[in-house]
């Protein structure tokens, strides 16, 4: 049962503790995760995450915004999610995928309120899924039950996998959604699949305006390392014939035209080296046949397109920076829609007619808000006050800064200065590095997670966010630049930056740390290894070893495209880009945060690590979450990642002891 439940604010009793949030008040913050308007215009889905301490999970639950009149109410709840809104056509049913059996299925439900009916009972759960434009049918797509031979395998010989060969492949299937609802378990309609067997597995799909053909994006199987087989497929639902579209991919994320005449998709256009080349929007007839390129002059990736009678609408990064962009389908002109130039929009959602959009957005020191405009005359109205909660707190500032690397690239970063700032002081400097290496850090408030910076900065700190060469928002040449060049090219952006405020004035040479997770991980492993410039260093899930990473991640090619080389062909380039090659400089207290299940960054680049310091002496301590892959998404686990770093850097930069440091957060 979904029943209404109200969820306290994040400040209603914090002010009373501290001007500083918490750890866990950070965490426990609220904040929108995406948005769905209605085709009508009327009504705005959006999921807003909240976090369940009891159950140890960050949930997410559905709420209703009109517009018109500003009224807004929670739609769902309970102790697991509910996400992914969809509206049904007549704008009168609302569709979204929940867990709270389990299984991740598909639920409808009056946006009114009420019960909702669950639609699908999948052994393994459904993936993505749409209503067909006549209102009809649910597409999505699921594994379906496990086969019948792995099951008997298991019985027989117990678990165990046979790696790049057990797949389970997703395939699309098609439920008519009854005109009554709500439903017992006994009438509910049993789905039809549309694809089948093991020559590749779907992942998105969007339907033709008649309601007759489903467009979908497979690959020859689910393995990360096979994108580049992504391809464009289409589906009679008739006779379930299924035509390729596509080659020279990767292409994904197909679109119809508004009359079903043509396709709109993203496309590499058969770059080899796609990871850091620019996507681009292609166009090409519903049937198949020659493609045109609509967007070869942008530079930058498009996402979330979305074509109507008005055109084609696609979002984009640009620096620290977010836009929705409108582009002719005939002429291919783009203009961009949002504004002012430092503005930060994503997950844009229009309505059927295009003249109306909603969205997520923020300008620089704000937090991000459910917004609608019209879409050709761009003009927000703020929906959601989800700064709200913040308030009464004092919170660090935020600012874009920039300076030249060592071979004259212009690099930009955030830099974040503590609420009673004083000019002409220095301040101890604390690096926190995103990863990606395509990510990038923007001035807009977020809720702190892995690292506490507004901790750090009421301690005393000032930080600096580095969009290091590769990050996305820059062009594909700025993407490129650190191609071969892996860690030595993003430490020199890195150590750049930190000379730049040194030389402004503003921070302490002797008292600069750095962080980061992932590709962040991997450049703090780097600064750990390659400089005696830090006092203090965290390595988050990070690449000690490209050789260690390359044989045992679960993506093979991104190594292979950004080192151009496998280890048994350059070795060279293995070596000079790897931080274990250069530990016997390594001086620097290294924090090593892993979780022990990483398929991303296996573990083993953490072990590596470790014990290469602890032979050289260097202090070092390694902590392995249990039971996390690359991320570390659980809350209480979070709290631990926040906890541990903060202990860490209030050690080594603030010369406090273990004890002083875990208690500082709580008083």
């Amino acid at each position: 049962m979904f029943k209404l439940r109200i969820w306290p604010a994040l400040c209603a009793c914090a002010v009373a503790f501290s001007q500083t949030p918490t750890i866990d008040q950070s965490l426990s913050s609220k904040q929108p995760t995406s948005v769905e308007i209605s085709p009508d215009g009327r009504y705005v889905a959006y999921s807003v995450q909240y976090t369940n301490w009891e159950e140890n999970s960050f949930d997410d639950q559905i709420w209703i915004a009109i517009p018109a009149t500003g009224v807004k109410y929670q739609l769902t709840s309970g102790k697991k999610s509910s996400q992914g809104p969809k509206w049904s056509p007549d704008s009168k049913r609302l569709a979204f995928k929940s867990d709270r059996d389990g299984k991740s299925q598909v639920y409808v439900i009056s946006p009114a309120g009420g019960e909702a009916t669950q639609l699908t009972a999948e052994e393994n759960g459904v993936g993505p899924f749409d209503w067909s434009p006549d209102g009809a049918s649910i597409a999505f797509t699921s594994t379906g039950p496990e086969a019948k031979s792995k099951k008997d395998r298991k019985e027989k010989y117990g678990d165990f996998e046979i790696v790049t060969g057990d797949y389970a492949m997703s395939h699309l299937w098609l439920l008519k959604v009854p005109a009554d609802i709500p439903l017992d378990a006994k009438a509910r309609p049993k789905p039809e699949a549309l694809t089948h067997g093991n020559t590749f597995t779907v992942s998105d799909f969007t339907w033709a305006p008649d309601s007759k053909r489903i467009a979908f994006t497979a690959a020859k199987d689910p393995d990360l390392g096979s994108r580049d087989t992504s391809e464009i497929y289409l589906v009679n639902l008739s006779d379930h014939f299924v035509k390729k579209l596509t080659s020279k991919g990767p292409n994904d994320n197909p679109v119809w035209s508004p009359d079903g005449r043509e396709i709109a998709y993203t496309t590499a256009n058969g770059v080899e080296f796609h990871y850091y080349a620019d996507t681009r929007i292609a166009i090409m007839p519903a049937d198949g046949g020659p493609s045109r390129l609509a967007t070869a002059e942008f530079d930058e990736d498009p996402r979330s397109v979305s074509w109507g009678p008005d055109g084609i609408y696609f979002s984009a990064q640009q620096k620290t920076d977010s836009h929705v962009f409108h582009m002719d389908p005939k002429s291919l002109a783009i203009r961009r829609v949002s504004a002012p130039e430092h503005y930060s929009v994503s997950g844009a959602s229009f309505s059927k007619d295009q003249k109306t959009m909603a969205f997520l957005a923020a300008s620089s020191n704000r937090f991000r808000e459910l917004y609608t405009s019209s879409a050709r005359d761009f003009a927000p109205k703020q929906l959601t006050n989800f700064g709200d909660d913040w308030k009464g707190f004092k919170l660090a500032s935020r600012e874009v800064v920039d300076w030249k690397s060592a071979d004259g690239t212009a690099i930009e970063g955030i830099l974040i200065k503590p609420a009673d700032y004083v000019t002409g002081r220095k301040y101890p400097l604390l690096v926190v590095i995103h990863g990606g290496p395509t990510g990038v850090d923007t001035p807009v408030m977020t809720s702190d997670r892995y690292y506490p910076i507004e901790r750090f900065a009421a301690k005393g700190a000032v930080i600096l966010k580095v969009n290091y060469r590769g990050s996305a928002g820059y062009g594909e040449k700025f993407r490129s630049l650190n191609v071969r060049n892996l860690g030595l090219g993003d430490y020199a952006d890195v150590i750049s930056g930190v000379d730049s405020l040194i030389a402004k004035g503003i921070v302490d040479k002797d008292r600069v740390g750095a962080m980061g997770w992932s590709q962040g991980g991997y450049i703090s492993a780097f600064i750990t290894c390659y400089s005696d410039r830090f006092k203090a260093v965290s390595v988050g899930a990070g690449i000690s070893d490209w050789m260690t990473y390359y044989v045992n991640t679960d993506i093979h090619p991104f190594t292979r495209q950004y080192l151009k080389a496998t280890p048994w062909d350059d070795p060279e380039i293995y070596q000079k880009t790897s931080p274990i090659f250069y530990v016997k400089n390594a001086k620097t207290p290294t924090l090593i945060q892993h979780g022990d299940q990483d398929k991303r960054v296996p573990p083993a680049n953490a072990f590596e690590l470790y014990q290469a310091l602890k032979d050289r002496g260097v202090p070092a301590k390694l902590i392995l979450y249990k039971g996390f892959g690359h991320p570390i998404n659980k809350p209480k686990q979070q709290r631990a990642v926040m906890e541990h770093n903060y202990d860490w850097f209030s050690q080594y930069i603030w010369g406090e002891t273990a004890d002083v440091a875990a208690t500082a957060d709580s008083q």
